[in-house]
């Protein structure tokens, strides 16, 4: 089996009217931030909040009316389920969604909400899609994969026509790479489009899944990502046929890169993006000499991220910035000492966070004390300012 140009296409035609063709933009900040030009494709703009609606409502629309009324099935903790949940409510066809007994409650019910008949088994994935290939053989269901399947890969390649025909000049195309569904439809329709435009997959370091499989070996992933969209053991046979010849280079991208993309995308685009969502600004991010200076499109495939692990990031992206600094400060054990060190930092116009007291450290003198002060500033010029400061009425600080 393959996928054609055709194909997508006519998966195209279908999907008008019922899903939202997304805006495709420059980005000024992200470009001088990059060196590159950056155009944003806002998949996550999408009513279930990701792209994967587009390949799910393809695969159900091309049901025969036989098929509708037996209902589809699938196995998915993530965005798949709650897209094809969506849309086969619209339609009227019988859902059942597999997923691991480990998938969040807000998750489960969330794609409850969307009419779909939820079923918790399983420690992960693989567990997950056993039963729903049990179940599919069972019930008489049609499976719909996630990702190994041509008429979800057709639907997804329809981003990449929408984005070519709103910046018809990009040179290269940076795509997450989980199970290689996304990759392949959007390889398979540019590369028809315009035969010279770069097609890079992206991946976590710590699944190399697509990276393993061209190097010949079975790779060993493992460790945390916040990438979960694309934290895939192992990648589709059929995408991986379909996309292998259509790209020129996979980049493995460390996490603080993700986290920096989903910070910028909230702080620059005003947008939210999970972290697979950011992978393709994570990989320009991480490998600037691959993009600089040249035209590039980066999709955000998915926007669900949980608001504490969004505001953990946000946090973090502070303290690389040197705008959210502990300074450790050691004085005498005196009345007004904290007094004296707050009206410094106040006057320097920084804000602070939380203090913390300790007299009882032993590396402090028995008639000191020992401050933690966790402090908000401008930017890291500001911070340094705020330091001599302090240096420079007795009190030098460390930074934590």
């Amino acid at each position: 089996m393959t996928l054609t140009f055709a194909q997508i296409e006519a998966a195209a035609e279908r999907l008008k009217g019922h899903i939202e063709r997304t805006p495709c933009r420059h980005s000024k900040t992200l470009s001088q931030i990059t060196g590159a030009e950056i155009w944003v494709k806002f998949e996550n703009l999408q009513f279930t909040a990701a792209y994967k609606e587009r390949g799910a409502l393809n695969k159900l629309l091309m049901l025969t009316a036989d098929e509708r009324r037996r209902g589809v099935i699938a196995a998915s903790a993530g965005n798949h389920s709650q897209g094809l949940a969506y849309h086969a409510q619209r339609l009227g066809v019988p859902v059942t969604i597999v997923m691991p007994r480990s998938t969040p409650f807000v998750k489960v019910q969330q794609t409850r909400d969307f009419g779909a008949e939820v079923v918790l088994d399983g420690d992960g994935y693989e567990d997950a899609y056993s039963t729903a290939l049990r179940l599919h053989d069972e019930r008489n269901l049609i499976f719909v994969h996630p990702f190994n399947d041509v008429d979800v890969m057709a639907g997804q390649g329809t981003i990449a026509l929408e984005m070519l025909q709103d910046a018809p000049d990009l040179e290269i195309l940076p795509v997450p790479i989980g199970g290689g569904g996304l990759i392949a439809g959007v390889a398979t329709a540019a590369k028809h489009i315009k035969p010279d435009i770069r097609i890079i997959g992206v991946e976590p370091a710590s699944f190399p899944s697509f990276t393993g499989r061209l190097q010949g070996h079975n790779s060993v992933p493992g460790g945390q990502t916040i990438a979960e969209g694309i934290q895939v053991k192992q990648v589709g046979d059929l995408t991986f046929a379909i996309a292998r010849p259509l790209v020129e280079q996979v980049l493995l991208v460390e996490e603080p890169y993700f986290e920096r993309g989903v910070a910028l995308y909230c702080n620059v685009e005003k947008t939210v993006a999970e972290g697979a969502g950011a992978a393709a600004l994570a990989a320009v991010l991480s490998h600037r000499e691959t993009f600089e200076g040249r035209k590039v499109g980066l999709i955000i495939t998915g926007g669900n991220i949980d608001p504490r692990l969004l505001a953990s990031v946000l946090q973090r992206e502070l303290v690389r910035e040197n705008r959210l600094v502990s300074l450790k400060i050691v004085g005498d054990d005196r009345p007004g000492l904290l007094a004296t060190v707050s009206a410094v930092i106040g006057a320097m116009g920084a804000n602070i966070i939380e203090v913390a007291h300790n007299r009882l450290a032993l590396d402090v003198p028995a008639k000191g004390a020992e401050f933690d002060i966790m402090i908000e500033t401008r930017d890291a010029r500001h911070t340094d300012e705020i330091i001599e400061a302090l240096r420079e009425r007795g009190y030098p600080p460390r930074t934590a």
